[in-house]
């Protein structure tokens, strides 16, 4: 048994693509527009990791999808979690749980999605501004 990809349905294709490789960094490997059954997929995965992707599905129809709470988050490991939420906030992404830690943060999709972002080995040293920010909403 292998593991293949996450699906996520989102209702605007260029805002999820613009959140998710234009700010969190994933790169696009593959798109499908499936004409008859109106809807495009596209398949994304970090650099280097083609193993684990996410597959976004975009119904063309959809006018948009309720907060379901039932799916949990996607996870990524990062080699420097500051330097990525600091660049995330920098393009309007809220950073719903700071980094205090240096350890992990979350953050959320256009369509509400939980994204945990986990820094690789060690947890970083608490360092200002994520030592003292508070949480903004919930993930």
């Amino acid at each position: 048994m292998k593991y293949l990809h996450t699906m996520v349905r989102v209702s605007d294709l260029d805002a999820s693509l613009d959140f998710y490789c234009d700010k969190l960094g994933l790169e696009e490997k593959g798109r499908y527009d499936v004409e008859a059954g109106r809807f495009t997929l596209v398949f994304l995965a970090a650099p280097g990791d083609e193993a684990a992707q996410v597959e976004l599905t975009h119904n063309w129809d959809e006018t948009g999808y309720g907060e379901g709470r039932n799916f949990g988050h996607l996870a990524y490991q990062v080699d420097n979690i500051y330097e990525i939420c600091q660049r995330m906030m920098e393009a309007g992404v809220t950073i719903n749980r700071p980094p205090r830690d240096g350890r992990m943060a979350f953050v959320r999709s256009p369509d509400n999605i939980s994204i945990e972002l986990l820094q690789k080995g060690d947890a970083l040293a608490p360092a200002e501004p994520w030592a003292s920010m508070e949480n903004t909403g919930h993930w």
